[in-house]
C-alpha cells in the first residue's frame, strides 16, 4: 500500500511499479562512502562490548556467532538509529504503508575463503526452528514475507561475496519452510552447487524444496555490487543468494540486514525463544521498534527508546 503523499525518500509511482516487479529496488545510497567506513571501524569496536546484548549469555553458551548476531540495534546507538533513518524508512513507507515495524537485524560477515549463501527464499522464517517467526493475518494468506534492507558496511563484490538476485520470483514460494532444515556445522564452506560453492550457515536449503529436482536458473540471476553506504531493500521471498568471498582481498564483506513488517504481523507468535544455528536464546528482552507511523496491536511485544545507554528496552 502506498501512502498517498510521498516522503522525502519515497519511492515514485514507477520506481513502485518496478519494485512490484522485480521485487527488489536498489541500491540506493544511506551514508557515504567514506563517512560509514569511519563508522564502521568505530562501531565494530564498540559491539565487542556484549554487556548490554540482548542476547548475551544464551549467545555465548551457544558457541555460534550467527544467532548472537541478532538484534544488536536494541544496545547500539548507532543500529538504533541506522535503522530509523528516513532513507530507509521512506522507501518501506511506500510499500508496506505508514505503521511499520523493524522486528530483527542481523550482521552478514563475508570472510576470505567463505563460501557463497545458498539460494533460497524466505515467508514465515520457520525454515530453521521449525517454528513461524512472522504471520501476516488474514485468511487465505498464502505467504508474506519480511522487507528486508541490506546495507554495506563494506564493498561489496563479486569476489567479496555481493547478493544476488533472481527478479520476479517473490510471488511464488519453491520452499516448504515447514519441513525445516537440519543443521550440520561439518556443511560450512564443504559444497559446491551448480559449479559455486554455496552452504547457508550449516544449513542446506535443498531440504526444503517442493520439487527436489528444481535447480535456480543462473542465467537469470542479478548481481547487486555494492558500495560501502548503499543499501537494497528486497522481499525476503525473492529467490536471493550470495557468491563466495574469493579471498583476493583481506578485507570482510560485511553487511547489515534489518526486516520490517506491517505492524499488523504477528512477531514469534507462541514462542518464548530462537533455536536456530545449534543454539537458543530467549527472547524475554526482545521488542520489535516501531519505525514508523502507530502501533494498534497488542499482540506483539513493542521496545521503549530510552537515554540510559540502551537505545531500546522492553523492561
Amino acid at each position: 500500500m502506498q501512502q498517498e503523499t510521498r516522503t522525502r525518500f519515497g519511492l515514485a509511482p514507477e520506481e513502485l511499479r518496478s519494485f512490484r516487479e522485480r521485487g527488489f529496488f536498489g541500491p540506493f545510497k544511506v551514508y557515504e562512502p567514506e563517512d560509514i567506513r569511519r563508522a564502521w571501524r568505530r562501531e565494530r569496536l564498540a559491539l565487542m562490548d556484549r554487556s548490554n546484548a540482548i542476547y548475551q549469555e544464551e549467545a555465548a553458551q551457544s558457541g555460534n556467532t550467527n544467532i548472537s548476531n541478532y538484534d544488536r540495534h536494541m544496545d547500539s546507538e548507532f543500529l538504533a538509529d541506522h535503522i530509523c533513518r528516513p532513507e530507509i524508512v521512506d522507501r518501506l513507507t511506500s510499500v508496506l504503508g505508514p505503521d511499520v515495524l523493524c522486528w530483527r537485524t542481523e550482521f552478514f560477515p563475508k570472510y576470505p575463503g567463505d563460501e557463497g549463501t545458498d539460494w533460497h527464499q524466505a515467508d514465515t522464517f520457520a525454515n530453521a526452528s521449525g517454528s513461524p517467526q512472522i504471520v501476516w493475518p488474514g485468511e487465505g494468506v498464502h505467504f508474506g514475507g519480511t522487507l528486508t534492507v541490506w546495507t554495506a558496511f563494506t564493498p561489496a563484490r563479486l569476489d567479496t561475496g555481493c547478493l544476488q538476485f533472481i527478479p520476479g520470483t517473490q510471488e511464488s514460494m519453491l520452499y516448504d519452510e515447514t519441513k525445516k532444515m537440519h543443521y550440520d556445522p561439518e556443511r560450512i564452506n564443504k559444497e559446491s552447487k551448480s559449479g559455486v560453492r554455496r552452504g547457508f550457515f550449516g544449513y542446506d536449503y535443498r531440504e526444503l524444496l517442493i520439487d527436489e529436482n528444481f535447480e535456480p536458473d543462473e542465467s537469470q540471476a542479478v548481481p547487486m555490487v555494492m558500495e560501502p553506504g548503499e543499501a537494497i531493500m528486497f522481499w525476503s521471498t525473492l529467490m536471493h543468494a550470495s557468491t563466495p568471498h574469493e579471498g583476493k582481498t583481506d578485507e570482510m564483506r560485511m553487511a547489515f540486514a534489518a526486516r520490517y513488517i506491517p505492524t499488523s504481523v504477528h512477531v514469534y507468535p507462541g514462542t518464548t525463544e530462537i533455536v536456530e544455528y545449534g543454539g537458543r536464546v530467549s527472547l524475554d528482552r526482545f521488542g520489535s521498534v516501531l519505525v514508523s507511523g502507530t502501533n494498534e496491536y497488542d499482540y506483539n511485544t513493542i521496545a521503549t527508546q530510552t537515554t540510559l545507554g540502551h537505545p531500546f528496552t522492553t523492561r
